[in-house]
């Protein structure tokens, strides 16, 4: 299992000290939040991507995923969405990222107009995203947060280069058994955002396994090569604990979840 932090949890941060991070305490990868108010964002000019690029590569740190924002099954006309669907594409390859991630966001439309919406979408972006060597990653969040939601996208669109990203928090308030979502997200998964919380009325942040998400259960579908990212939502709520204090027991913690089983 290769381990991978979220941005998220540490918003704002310079990007050497998120490298720092990561090599303290033994993840491999990072997970960066591309926005405005971040040091990572898809206006950063071309010189500006590769120093980051580079920083990274010095550090022996992988840039997993560059966590957009784009929302594909939208209500609106497809070309806003397209083309911010090749901006989000274009900045993963110049930071050597392998994914780029992106939400559903189809608010109240009909599921069928939803997902006919992300497919056409997808499906449009996704020989831009193969010419780069980069994977467009649809999340489980939103108007489709079960697995059963975004392989129903995944399938239609039916291209290697669109795949699934597993929030399990999502998809365990969808009400999505650990072992029912693998199987549905298998063939199309990326990777597995793993987070914790007390319950489904208070989904603040926790430290890994001090809540009730079904972690184990998660981790025990994957092969021993998968990547698992902790996505800490201190963004969201700025009261909860700081990740850094955190980043070594999670880390043992999931470790030690994702063991072989005697």
């Amino acid at each position: 299992m290769k381990l991978a932090f979220s941005t998220l949890g540490v918003p704002g941060m310079p990007m050497a000290d998120v490298i720092r991070l990561a090599v303290d305490h033994g993840y491999q990868g990072v997970e960066l939040r591309a926005h405005a108010e971040e040091p990572v964002h898809p206006g950063l000019s071309g010189p500006e991507r590769g120093e980051v690029a580079q920083e990274f590569k010095r550090g022996g740190v992988e840039i997993l995923t560059v966590a957009g924002y784009v929302r594909v099954a939208a209500e609106g006309e497809d070309e806003p969405v397209i083309a911010g669907l090749a901006e989000l594409v274009k900045l993963a390859h110049d930071l050597g990222a392998q994914h780029a991630r992106v939400f559903p966001g189809g608010g109240s439309l009909d599921p069928e107009v939803a997902d006919a919406n992300a497919a056409r979408r997808l499906a449009a972006a996704a020989p831009y995203a193969a010419d780069l060597g980069v994977r467009i990653l649809l999340e489980t969040h939103d108007s489709h947060r079960a697995g059963a939601d975004v392989a129903r996208v995944a399938g239609t669109v039916g291209h290697r280069q669109v795949g699934a990203l597993w929030d399990i928090m999502h998809t365990w308030l969808a009400g999505e058994e650990p072992a029912a979502t693998h199987a549905v997200l298998a063939p199309h998964l990326g990777y597995v955002q793993v987070k914790d919380i007390a319950s489904a009325q208070d989904t603040r942040p926790l430290a890994l396994g001090a809540g009730v998400l079904p972690l184990g259960a998660c981790l025990d579908t994957l092969d021993a090569d998968s990547w698992v990212c902790w996505e800490y939502e201190k963004r969201w709520h700025p009261d909860a604990a700081e990740l850094p204090g955190l980043l070594g027991a999670g880390r043992e913690h999931l470790l030690r979840l994702g063991a072989p089983k005697q």
